[in-house]
């Protein structure tokens, strides 16, 4: 199965949107599945449905600093390569997404802690899996351009 699809089952399964990114990618970033939906579980609906940065961009950003990231008080070129790494993934999804803001993209929808039933309709109206695709796909296509 391809990480993409891998991601999408993940989300449809009820875990959050950056819980599937960083799911999918668990074997690359070497941790096990509890590890990584625990660590990316506040960043749903755009952390903890506040609905600012889409999980789905919080999961990728999980990925690539866990890959390319720094593990130190880096100051200079270290942190600024990768904030450059960060903010071209973030453009990248930005230019396809429309926004990497949550509300943005599910056009304003309620932000309380209570989160949405996962019925056939939420998911028909709701473009998530889209996003975790886009996520996904934009982070394999950095790593197979960026080899670690």
């Amino acid at each position: 199965m391809d990480r993409e699809t891998q991601a999408i089952g993940y989300f449809m399964e009820g875990y959050n949107c950056a819980q599937a990114v960083l799911l999918a990618f668990s074997d690359v970033v070497g941790l096990d599945e509890k590890t990584c939906a625990k660590l990316s579980s506040s960043f749903g609906g755009g952390m903890g449905r506040m609905r600012e940065v889409c999980g789905a961009v919080s999961g990728m950003l999980m990925v690539a600093g866990l890959l390319y990231g720094y593990d130190g008080p880096e100051e200079g070129q270290v942190k600024k390569e990768h904030y450059a790494r960060v903010q071209e993934l973030a453009e990248e999804f930005r230019a396809e997404a429309g926004s990497i803001i949550c509300r943005e993209i599910l056009k304003n929808p309620p932000s309380d802690p209570a989160p949405s039933p996962r019925t056939a309709q939420y998911y028909a109206q709701r473009p998530c899996a889209r996003m975790v695709a886009l996520a996904v796909r934009s982070m394999e296509q950095y790593i197979a351009e960026h080899p670690f």
